[in-house]
């Protein structure tokens, strides 16, 4: 994929930080609530079990794939390539993993907590809604300190891409230094006619009584 103009580029950017940010924002507030909810009364729990189920009802699953989505097209649309360096590949696989367990596995946990909270049944598992969180939270961070380094590297993939774009550099300098400059369009025509012109020219220079 070519690279994508600066324009384009700025605001994919913009969208990712948005949706990742506002990502990690819910992911605390959900810790927030279900602390709230193992450690406060009767009421103060399902309140907080009701808000899980509302948060990760409208903003879980647009959020996690607007970021997923956002940080592909920024890999393949920069020089970065989507698994030419080592922090891209870790991201987008930490990422696809967040978004997966989020959406198909806290998600059905949090809708079931909900329905309890809103029957009047206690909440029994309410270690089930503090771990994903809390993972996913120090998760995110860790994410987003690898965004600021990019540490480790190229891989394998992209050392073999790297070692091609050589290659193919090397090969069309020594073509240029060996062929001279590309040819003039229109081909030995176009150079043939340019040097009639030059020779007419020089005899009109040379004419007597000019």
């Amino acid at each position: 994929m070519s690279p994508l103009p600066r324009p384009a580029r700025r605001g994919l950017l913009v969208a990712h930080v948005v949706s990742s940010v506002g990502w990690l924002g819910l992911t605390l507030c959900l810790l927030v609530l279900a602390v709230a909810g193992a450690t406060g009364d009767q009421d103060r729990a399902e309140a907080a079990h009701r808000s899980m189920g509302t948060f990760t009802d409208w903003l879980l699953i647009p959020l996690a794939v607007s970021a997923v989505l956002t940080g592909v097209a920024l890999s393949l649309g920069t020089h970065w390539g989507l698994l030419r360096h080592r922090w891209v590949a870790v991201k987008l696989w930490s990422t696809l993993a967040a978004a997966g367990a989020s959406v198909l596995v806290f998600r059905r946990t949090v809708e079931e907590a909900a329905a309890h909270a809103a029957a009047g049944i206690p909440v029994d598992d309410t270690a089930g809604l503090l771990a994903p969180p809390l993972v996913s939270l120090t998760l995110y961070v860790f994410l987003t300190a690898v965004s600021y380094v990019k540490p480790w590297g190229l891989t394998r993939r992209g050392r073999r891409l790297r070692e091609r774009e050589r290659w193919i550099r090397t090969t069309r300098r020594r073509v240029l230094v060996a062929g001279g400059p590309p040819p003039r369009p229109g081909g030995d025509r176009a150079e043939r006619e340019g040097e009639g012109e030059h020779q007419a020219a020089g005899r009109a220079r040379l004419a007597p009584g000019q």
